[in-house]
């Protein structure tokens, strides 16, 4: 049978897979920036001197580095409603809490990994670093701004581009809730007109693109980061 792709990314169809990008992509964003409040929360947790503090947070990110993010993302949409006062469960019936639930799974999970790169970063930094910040006047916040920070973003840049691509991908995964992402209309394209090879062909393309786009803005701030280190 001859290749069709008229029938893939034109008409409904087409407007179907610009949907589902759309909806990816809003997933991905809203997720990132979820993951980034809670790893410099984490982050700061961690620099505590607390035992347990760390302790909390070594376990959250055992939890979240080990256990695959679809059973992650199920117990966020199955479990999770059922611990909930009957009341609040109905009122989540009444609303489209897929896309919700989804991107707390995915930001709460990529959260653990998002304050490992920063931690990595920051223990990269040698001591020295900070005690010539405070020893020319600076305070614990300015150094922190102006010294440190600078520098732990520069070495943990290419960790958090890596995992924010991944994140990216992992927007499929929300399909098994329903969430109308691009894998979930791929799926009803493909039932809809038997054009396996061009529908997926099309999400592969898709996928692609934007993963090269991310990862070559990534290269564009790490070279950025590197210029303005050498000054």
């Amino acid at each position: 049978m001859a290749l069709n792709f008229s029938a893939v990314v034109t008409g409904q169809h087409g407007q179907m897979i610009v949907n589902g990008m759309v909806v990816s992509l809003e997933l991905a964003v809203g997720a990132w920036i979820l993951a980034m409040f809670l790893a410099f929360i984490l982050v700061v947790i961690r620099l505590s001197k607390s035992r347990i503090a760390h302790w909390l947070v070594a376990a959250y990110v055992s939890y979240h580095r080990n256990v695959p993010t679809l059973i992650q993302l199920m117990i966020w949409y199955f479990a999770i409603p059922t611990l909930l006062p009957d009341s609040v469960q109905d009122t989540l019936n009444n609303y489209d809490t897929e896309f919700l639930f989804s991107l707390m799974a995915l930001g709460f999970c990529q959260g653990a990994y998002f304050s490992e790169d920063i931690r990595s970063g920051l223990r990269a930094i040698p001591a020295g670093q900070t005690e010539a910040a405070r020893a020319i006047g600076m305070g614990y916040l300015q150094a922190m701004r102006l010294v440190i920070l600078p520098q732990a973003i520069r070495n943990a840049l290419p960790s958090v581009i890596n995992h924010t691509v991944l994140l990216f991908k992992n927007t499929s995964l929300a399909m098994v809730i329903g969430v109308a992402e691009l894998t979930y209309v791929t799926r009803d394209i493909e039932n809809q007109t038997f054009r396996t090879f061009e529908s997926y062909l099309v999400a592969s393309a898709g996928y692609l693109v934007f993963s090269l786009l991310l990862m070559g803005a990534g290269a564009m701030l790490a070279r950025r980061f590197q210029r303005a280190y050498q000054r």
